[in-house]
């Protein structure tokens, strides 16, 4: 239970004032800046990462300071910087309570709260076996800081052997100049160094170093865990990893410029349905660098202007799809932001000269040289006006078998009454209760579907950005789209099944569907 905002001052205060007792925390002048330069990547949708940004600033060289520096704010969403210098570990990082926080002792917990940036300055910052864990948290940037031989078994442990990892709801995280390491694979204690899981979205990795680990990280933790993505990872050194460089079941994912050096048995590792953009990246002395890997669930890429150099493939197989030799698109991906990329052919000798911590915060320029890292701007905004897409899509030959045909159905995430979803009536509209949802058919034997059209209700046509069609059954994803306009009629193999479900992953606003129509063909 969160505390009357009085009592939650004076708690703020009395944690304040003994952390400066202790030498552990200093504050400084509140107005004072962000981390430096601004998000890229997905990492600007959703309304932009921003992070602490004109907050106050507080100076830490503990993980107690860090989390005392959490628990000082006002409230759980009240903006903070906080610079790390020194090395974070078991012996100093202890829970604090407080109404603006949710910590624990031996990582450094980002539960619950948004609005913070957590940047490593000075001499730099090291968390010694130490992970970063987020949940159920946004607009979070963590910057210029090492994470190190973090563990899930042996001794210590912290965040279940993450460096940094995410979870529940997570929303809107720039990770940039970051060093994230390991000394081994699971069976020395260690699992990934990113990982996302249970419903993340809205991330980017930037000029970072992922090395010497048997994980590089994943975008969902099982086949069914497939609500994460929109993710970027670009200007990247992944060096000495087994695999996950990353793993991706599900979602939407954006790769560029990333320099890959010795994937020992898997690398970029698309299931699921996942779809991932793969451009001018390096990819050197590495095995399966792209493709679907150890499961039968597939998952598609766009492939473009990436250098392959001294890479061996595996043969396909039952659970085993490798992109190459000859990488070719299977899926296409619409980027929403804008971005300039390096040519493949000197994005090692660029990721070399600003990717991990203490490197200053360069940047590329997208001509093969590099920069500062420029000054904060302003995020790039969602669009306050989509182009609308078609209100009246014309459907396919044949009877709408929602309707009648011995079809039910329901929904998740529902603001209005799935029924008006299947009532032929396109005054009355289905509503998710936020931007995302999910709605089904179903019939009472196994029924052929080869299209369907969703109508959206007056004036919120185009409302709709990303979305998936699945067949219900196995999970199997039939058609998906991003953009304005993208849902309205879609075609896709004829399948045989019981019930199909139309899961809305991204939209502007609540978006409204007045008519859910399923056809035969």
């Amino acid at each position: 239970m969160r505390q009357p905002v009085t009592r939650r001052l004076q708690a703020a205060l009395a944690t304040l004032a003994l952390a400066v007792a202790a030498g552990g925390i200093v504050l400084s002048a509140p107005e004072a800046s962000a981390a430096a330069g601004s998000a890229t990547g997905y990492a600007t949708q959703n309304g932009g990462t921003t992070g602490g940004a004109g907050g106050r600033t507080v100076r830490a060289t503990t993980g107690t300071a860090i989390h005392t520096a959490l628990c000082g704010r006002a409230a759980d969403s009240t903006p903070i910087v906080i610079e790390v210098e020194g090395t974070i570990n078991h012996g100093n990082t202890s829970k604090v309570s407080g109404g603006s926080c949710n910590t624990a002792d031996g990582v450094i917990e980002l539960k619950q709260i948004s609005n913070v940036t957590i940047v490593g300055v000075g001499g730099g910052a090291v968390f010694d076996q130490i992970g970063i864990h987020i949940r159920e948290s946004s607009n979070i940037i963590i910057q210029n800081v090492t994470v190190r031989n973090v563990r899930k078994s042996g001794s210590p442990t912290s965040n279940g052997g993450d460096a940094i990892g995410m979870e529940s709801g997570v929303r809107n995280v720039w990770v940039d100049h970051t060093t994230l390491e390991a000394s081994g694979g699971e069976s020395e204690g260690y699992d990934g160094l990113f990982d996302m899981k249970a419903d993340t979205r809205y991330v980017t990795l930037s000029y970072s170093i992922l090395r010497n680990s048997g994980r590089g990280g994943l975008v969902g933790s099982s086949e069914s865990d497939v609500s994460n993505g929109f993710v970027t990872y670009h200007h990247n050194l992944y060096e000495n990893i087994d695999s996950r460089a990353p793993l991706l079941r599900g979602g939407i994912a954006h790769m560029y410029n990333n320099h890959y050096v010795r994937l020992n048995s898997s690398g970029i590792n698309s299931r699921a349905g996942a779809r991932a953009k793969v451009e001018n990246n390096y990819f050197e002395d590495s095995k399966d660098v792209l493709g679907t890997f150890y499961t039968d669930a597939a998952g598609y890429w766009q492939v473009s202007g990436n250098t392959l150099d001294n890479v061996t493939w595996s043969s396909p197989g039952s659970d085993n799809n490798p992109a190459g030799p000859d990488m070719k698109s299977t899926t296409t991906v619409s980027i929403p932001y804008a971005y300039a990329p390096d040519a493949a052919g000197c994005v090692p000798d660029v990721v070399s000269r600003t990717a991990g911590a203490g490197k200053g915060l360069k940047v590329s320029d997208g001509n093969c040289a590099t920069e500062p890292t420029p000054g904060p701007t302003e995020p790039t905004p969602d669009p306050t006006d989509p182009t609308p897409g078609p209100t009246d899509p014309t459907p396919p030959s044949g009877t709408n078998l929602s309707i009648g045909a011995g079809s039910d159905g329901s929904s998740k995430a529902s603001g209005t009454s799935f029924g008006n979803l299947r009532d032929g009536d396109l005054n009355t509209y289905w509503s998710p209760a936020g931007s995302t949802g999910h709605a089904s058919i179903k019939w009472d034997s196994p029924t052929a579907v080869s299209s369907v059209v969703i109508r959206e209700a007056a004036g919120s046509a185009g409302s709709i950005r990303a979305w998936r069609l699945l067949d219900a059954d196995t999970g199997a994803v039939l058609a998906s789209g991003d953009g304005a306009g993208s849902a309205g009629a879609v075609s896709f193999s004829r399948t045989t099944l019981r019930k199909i479900t139309f899961e809305i992953v991204g939209s502007t606003g609540t978006p409204r569907i007045a008519e859910y129509e399923t056809y035969a063909s």
